[in-house]
């Protein structure tokens, strides 16, 4: 079964919030230690406690800054304090890129960052290269997306459903003078990555530029599943005081809805280059599609394209669109529900005088069938020299009577 974070946007979100709900479900704090260590970053340091927000238990993470001379004034993030030093994209990329962290937790970090870059860079009418960042640019802003990208990665889960945020109303006071809730970088966000907001009835800011970012990186599903079970929750404290608890709830889920049903997501296409099919393909299949195949077929005025067809779990609907989107040149795909009837699998270990093999055996009532693994077959057969064939047959043979036995 399917493992899932779920942000819970009740109450909003924030940078802070986030990285203090994933510890609170049990991410690695000392891998956390270790990669912002490596940084380099000079003039802060964090203190990660156990606190309370109108009477509600949650984790708190507090970045603090060492620049007591220079100015400072509340900005995006909720309760932290700014040093407004400018930076542009690359010189954040730069500290992101001499972190020590799994490639995963540098690619989200940087998506990140580049997400809240295109949402600035369209409210102010330039490049995203060419935005200065000021609050998202500063030293307690870098820690916590690099934070939550770290954390996140560390849970190794199998996607994120984040169903809308809640955000405030009135007013919010930023670099850029007073401006109306949703901020602008909020607001190109949420369009852009159609993430639904919805009005809360107490006012001020209760989703920051950083915490729906990170929202819309990791993203997979929009819904819940129509069963779940609870595996852990976490909470994550915010800073401000909105005359109510003022948190991010975490949960991991497991999906327990029945397995039956699939999605079967399509697409015709008919101006891709053979390159990019065995591409979109590849990372279909690494992104965890169920099946992937290509029917020839003819589109409008007879030109000769192929059916692109991908079988895949709800979990992993969303995920297996945008990689079609990025990876080959539709504008539109179908998709449907599916139910299917599967064979009961389990694998099974048999000794070879070449090595040991991997067999699968899969069963329905009285219908047995043994499947030889390829790659186990291929391994072994090509560390004895033998004819794939040969190992194969040999393995299905010795399973049937192992099993038999």
């Amino acid at each position: 079964m399917s493992k899932y974070l779920y942000l819970d946007g009740t109450n909003g979100i924030s940078g802070d919030m986030t990285v203090a709900s994933l510890l609170d479900l049990g991410a690695d704090r000392a891998k956390l230690d270790a990669v912002l260590k490596s940084l380099c970053l000079e003039g802060f340091d964090y203190r990660i406690t156990q606190k309370t927000s109108y009477s509600l238990v949650g984790c708190d993470f507090d970045v603090r800054l060492h620049h007591p001379e220079h100015h400072h004034e509340e900005a995006y993030e909720a309760g932290h304090r700014h040093h407004h030093e400018h930076r542009h994209l690359a010189d954040v990329y730069a500290i992101i890129d001499r972190g020590e962290m799994s490639d995963n937790a540098r690619a989200l970090a940087k998506k990140i960052f580049l997400i809240v870059a295109e949402a600035e860079s369209k409210a102010h009418g330039c490049l995203p290269e060419e935005v200065h960042f000021h609050e998202v640019g500063a030293v307690d802003s870098i820690v916590d997306i690099v934070a939550a990208a770290v954390l996140f990665d560390d849970l190794q889960i199998d996607g994120c459903i984040v169903t809308g945020f809640t955000e405030g109303s009135g007013t919010v006071v930023c670099q850029h003078g007073t401006l109306p809730v949703p901020a602008p970088a909020v607001l190109n966000i949420a369009e852009k990555y159609g993430i639904p907001l919805r009005t809360g009835a107490a006012e001020g800011e209760h989703v920051t530029p950083t915490g729906i970012a990170f929202a819309a990186a990791v993203r997979s599903m929009d819904k819940l599943p129509s069963e779940y079970k609870i595996l852990k929750s976490g909470i994550g404290l915010g800073k401000r005081d909105f005359g109510q608890a003022s948190f991010l709830r975490s949960l991991i889920i497991e999906d327990t809805a029945d397995e039956t049903q699939m999605w079967v997501v399509e697409c015709n296409i008919d101006d891709s280059t053979g390159e990019e099919f065995g591409l979109v393909q590849e990372r279909l299949y690494a992104a965890g599609a169920h099946d992937v195949h290509f029917v020839p077929c003819f589109m409008k005025k007879n030109r000769p394209a192929y059916l692109l067809r991908i079988i895949t779990s709800e979990g992993k609907r969303r995920q297996m669109e945008d990689i079609v989107f990025r990876t080959t040149t539709t504008i539109g795909i179908r998709r449907f529900k599916a139910e299917f009837t599967c064979m009961e699998r389990h694998m099974m270990k048999v000794g070879l005088p070449c090595g040991d093999v991997l067999v699968k055996k899969c069963s329905l009532g009285d219908i047995v069938r043994y499947n030889p693994e390829y790659e186990s077959v291929r391994a072994a057969a090509e560390g004895a020299g033998l004819p794939f064939r040969k190992v194969f047959d040999e393995a299905r043979r010795r399973a049937e009577e192992t099993d038999h036995a």
